[in-house]
């Protein structure tokens, strides 16, 4: 399944116990259909010593589900991701829209 949000997009948690939040998407995973966002659905890791790195409890933020999150538009509000053609020097391209406010994303 193609993923209308990318990596880079500003996304707010729509659902689930992390509603609310909102973060950059850091990571895609494209054969389960989840998502990594910034600062969201933190979990707890404990990490063997290596010779390069202390070992101890890190946190690292886990995917959750593509369909729980929407994009946010540049007015801070939440939008579903539509597509639009637009002719650029004689070409047609194809380009994201937010369906609040019609514009490029």
């Amino acid at each position: 399944m193609k993923l209308r949000i990318k990596k880079g997009d500003k996304v707010v948690v729509v659902t689930g116990s992390h509603k609310g939040s909102t973060g950059k998407v850091t990571q895609l995973h494209l054969k389960t259909n989840r998502i990594t966002v910034e600062g969201v659905n933190m979990r707890k890791m404990h990490k063997k010593a290596q010779p390069n790195r202390p070992g101890g409890i890190i946190e690292k933020e886990g995917p959750i589900a593509y369909s729980n999150v929407m994009l946010v538009d540049d007015k801070g509000k939440k939008t579903r991701v539509g597509y639009k053609f637009e002719e650029k020097a004689g070409k047609m391209t194809k380009v994201r829209i937010a369906r609040t406010t019609s514009a490029a994303v």
